[in-house]
């Protein structure tokens, strides 16, 4: 009796769609996030509520290396915590505008946490992008300390399929906007990558903020 042979697997789910989405991802991105405070004047303290202590800021103990996790399945995001910050936000779904820059989340919602639709999910194979305001009028936003986030600290982003991606952050750079390097921040990767960006360095009120925070973080775990 002849083996039965399998179907073909859709095409959003094969290697090939992943890389090529990679791929544009790189491409389509350009250089400057516009944040919250172009428009609007810069708000208040930067300063937002800090995590909690002895262990519960998002710190992983010392421990032998495991294995990277196996990546998951595509499922858009409901939220991202950050608990070194003490950022807890809903997510929105943002995309490319007509000058091919990426969206941010509406100016008069300054906690949601915006995320590219055309890259990855939360722990899915690929580039992941999400975008913050960093302050607007009423005073700070979402990512209002972001840049002070530290290499080691966890970024948590629950799917609506229940499921929890956890990334661990790599490392912060702040790169002014004349010079942004879009290789650096928007290149294609194979493993399950997170750039999380908002506005940082001066601000004017004629040209908004002079620099983009941009945070490299990796999946580590999933739950």
């Amino acid at each position: 009796m002849a083996p039965r042979r399998r179907g073909r697997r859709p095409w959003h789910r094969t290697r090939a769609y992943r890389l090529a989405r990679t791929t544009l991802l790189a491409i389509v991105l350009v250089a400057l996030v516009r944040c919250g405070g172009h428009d609007d004047g810069p708000g208040g303290p930067d300063a937002v509520a800090g995590g909690g202590r002895d262990g519960s800021d998002g710190t992983r103990a010392a421990a032998r290396p495991l294995p990277p996790p196996r990546p998951l399945s595509r499922s858009r995001p409901t939220s991202v915590r950050i608990p070194s910050l003490g950022v807890d936000a809903p997510v929105v779904g943002v995309r490319l505008d007509r000058g091919r820059q990426l969206e941010t989340p509406p100016v008069d919602e300054p906690k949601l946490i915006g995320w590219y639709q055309g890259g990855a999910t939360p722990g899915e194979s690929g580039l992941a992008v999400a975008v913050g305001h960093r302050d607007t009028r009423t005073g700070p936003a979402v990512f209002a300390a972001l840049a002070q986030v530290k290499p080691g600290k966890r970024i948590e982003a629950k799917r609506v399929d229940g499921r929890t991606a956890v990334y661990t952050v790599d490392r912060v750079k702040v790169y002014d906007k004349a010079g942004f390097p879009d290789k650096e921040v928007y290149g294609p990767t194979r493993r399950p990558e997170l750039r999380v960006i908002t506005c940082g360095g001066l601000f004017s009120r004629r040209t908004g903020y002079t620099s983009n925070v941009v945070v490299f973080a990796h999946l580590t775990e999933t739950g």
